[in-house]
């Protein structure tokens, strides 16, 4: 096995978690490296990591009572409340990574595109984006406006670090910064509101191919530098969710999505950070999700790439499919467990969380999360009843 390069790029600033080396052992950085230190030495992490998509809301009733009165976008811009939802779950559950607690549609607001959370629908923008001059009209976001972004993640990297010192740990939890991928940023730009079947970017993705690009090209930006921002600010990895890319065609996906994507990380691929790429219904293309990730990456065969897998899929399956990747090695999965079962009898979800570690351990890395988001209804006490079974697995 080829020795990677694992410390970050001098890019990043001398006091960020990585390049000071607080958060640079931790358990699920050494997952996201397949299994590797810092120094790119084989090591196993001192806990089997795990986390959750959505860990942070409307599950917990202590995010519900800090929520009353705002808005959901204006939440996130709110950097001290911003900061606090996103460490409340590492609190309550002893998750072993932070998600920023943000929305994909945070860089429009930040634009100037008026767009609004809508109780119970989902972003609904004030006009939709459909023809050459809505793609043209759009303003490009200036670097400052990500300064509340930039505060709330230095706050929660602040407030992580005092977290694990409370614990009397010698690594500090690591904050995983996100954004959405170009297609689902741009589909609900072009629809103007959440979509099941995305009929419209997907007409004008063929019928109007210069437009498309435009626009997705746009959305790669926006939420590029939405990423670029979070990880200067401290987070540690970043991870782009393409809620959306499941109602493509594996032709269409190539063709019109998968180079957008690869822009959209090319903004933080310098940075040396592990970069998590996800995506709901995407089992046909997640050999082409991998190459989107290791296309940006200046050097494959040093970058750390790792892919989310959805609850449809078994994670052993996947990781023989996959094969190596570009550094020659079993590419890092992250999942699966299917959320439905949160709401199962004990024993039916605990068996489901022990096949899915066991199905994980054929992956380059694996670190345990939900094969989706967790549902608003969720017991808070199962989540941390399924972390303290997880982290007594020995990894």
């Amino acid at each position: 096995m080829g020795t990677m390069t694992t410390t970050p790029a001098a890019l990043l600033p001398t006091d960020h978690p990585l390049a000071s080396g607080l958060t640079a052992e931790a358990p699920l950085l050494n997952q996201y490296r397949g299994g590797l230190d810092s120094a790119g030495r084989a090591a196993k992490p001192v806990r089997r990591p795990v986390w959750f998509m959505r860990q942070a809301g409307r599950s917990l009733p202590e995010y519900r009572k800090l929520r009353e009165g705002t808005t959901m976008l204006d939440s996130c811009l709110q950097p001290e409340l911003a900061s606090e939802i996103t460490l409340q779950p590492v609190r309550r559950h002893d998750v072993d990574a932070a998600i920023f607690f943000s929305d994909i549609v945070i860089p429009l607001r930040l634009a100037g595109v008026g767009v609004e959370i809508v109780p119970g629908v989902g972003p609904v923008l004030d006009s939709p984006v459909r023809t050459a001059a809505d793609v043209a009209a759009l303003p490009e976001i200036d670097e400052s406006a990500f300064a509340p972004i930039a505060e709330a993640v230095q706050r929660t990297v602040a407030g992580l670090a005092e977290l694990s010192a409370e614990a009397g740990r010698d690594w500090a939890t690591p904050l995983i910064g996100f954004a959405g991928a170009p297609f689902t940023l741009a589909a609900y730009m072009v629809e103007g509101r959440p979509s099941r079947d995305h009929l419209g970017p997907r007409t004008m993705m063929k019928a109007d191919t210069e437009t498309w690009n435009a626009l997705a090209g746009w959305a790669a930006r926006a939420s590029g530098a939405f990423m670029r921002a979070q990880v200067l600010a401290g987070a540690s990895a970043a991870q782009l969710f393409d809620s959306w890319a499941g109602a493509l065609g594996r032709a269409d996906y190539l063709e019109h999505v998968a180079g957008h994507s690869t822009e959209a990380l090319r903004h933080v691929a310098d940075l040396g950070v592990p970069l998590v790429h996800f995506g709901t219904g995407t089992g046909q293309i997640l050999d082409v999700m991998r190459a989107v990730v290791e296309d940006a990456l200046p050097d494959p065969a040093a970058g750390h790439p790792v892919l989310g897998v959805d609850y449809r899929m078994n994670l052993h399956q996947v990781a023989d499919e996959l094969g190596t990747g570009a550094h020659g090695r079993g590419i890092p999965l992250q999942g699966n467990i299917d959320p439905a079962l949160l709401f199962a009898d004990w024993s039916t979800l605990e068996a489901h969380v022990r096949q899915v570690v066991e199905d994980g351990a054929a992956a380059g890395g694996h670190v345990v999360n939900l094969g989706h988001g967790v549902p608003p209804e969720t017991d808070p006490e199962v989540l941390t009843r399924i972390v303290e079974l997880i982290h007594s697995i020995a990894p």
